[in-house]
């Protein structure tokens, strides 16, 4: 079960924002002003934040800034109609989306279940050394921004070297093709699949021995792809 951080001084917004949540399968934790979030971080797992702007004590824009000197969970603002400078400060200090009250229930999930796919599912629930990656013979710097297989470096264009650190970053794990597009092209799916089929056939093209027999992107019928965890170089 994911947990979400719940921040709003209105307690009334805060036990409607609960029941929505808690309906949807998650489990809450409240927080009425920002120091209380930044505290309930430092005692809880905790998935996703759900955070007003305006509050006393500790703002939510103020509360984000101290979370984001040690924590990549990732922070929905809630805000006014009228807040519209604090939703640009807000996602520039490192905010991940923004929902404008009074919210739609709808909007808030899908919201809410995009956000927490997102940092659980494509592996960005901990902060990780990802300047080397590795798996078998792929290695790739990520400062350099260079990929060897084998020991032969590979040409890859940007949105293969994406679609490779994604793999690289969630070996073992099945991505859809969804996942891939989003992650990679930070953009609705649509027409999704055949995009990426594209781009993986050009990538296996380039680190793989045999393409038609792949060992490291395999296919996931019905579901996606996977990179499997190998050792050997």
């Amino acid at each position: 079960m994911y947990t979400i951080l719940v921040c709003d001084d209105d307690e009334n917004i805060v036990r409607a924002l609960r029941t929505y949540l808690e309906e949807d399968g998650y489990a809450v934790v409240e927080a009425f002003d920002g120091r209380q979030a930044l505290e309930a971080l430092e005692k809880e797992t905790v998935h996703l934040v759900l955070m007003d702007v305006m509050m006393p004590k500790m703002d939510g824009i103020s509360a984000l800034a101290e979370m984001r000197r040690n924590s990549n969970v990732p922070v929905i603002l809630l805000t006014a109609k009228s807040e519209f400078s604090d939703k640009v400060l807000g996602l520039n200090i490192g905010a991940d989306d923004y929902i404008t009250k009074p919210f739609d229930r709808s909007e808030l999930l899908a919201r809410v279940r995009s956000q927490v796919r997102r940092y659980v599912v494509l592996g960005n629930n901990a902060p990780q050394d990802t300047s080397t990656l590795r798996c078998g013979g792929i290695e790739m710097d990520d400062e350099s921004k260079t990929v060897t297989v084998d020991g032969a470096e590979a040409d890859l264009t940007p949105i293969e070297y994406k679609i490779l650190r994604l793999f690289l970053m969630n070996t073992g794990k099945v991505l859809s093709h969804k996942e891939i597009y989003q992650h990679v092209w930070e953009d609705e799916p649509f027409g999704s699949s055949s995009t990426v089929l594209v781009h993986i056939r050009h990538l296996r093209q380039k680190i793989e021995i045999n393409p038609a027999e792949p060992r490291y992107i395999l296919s996931v019928w019905g579901h996606g792809y996977k990179m499997e965890k190998r050792n050997d170089a």
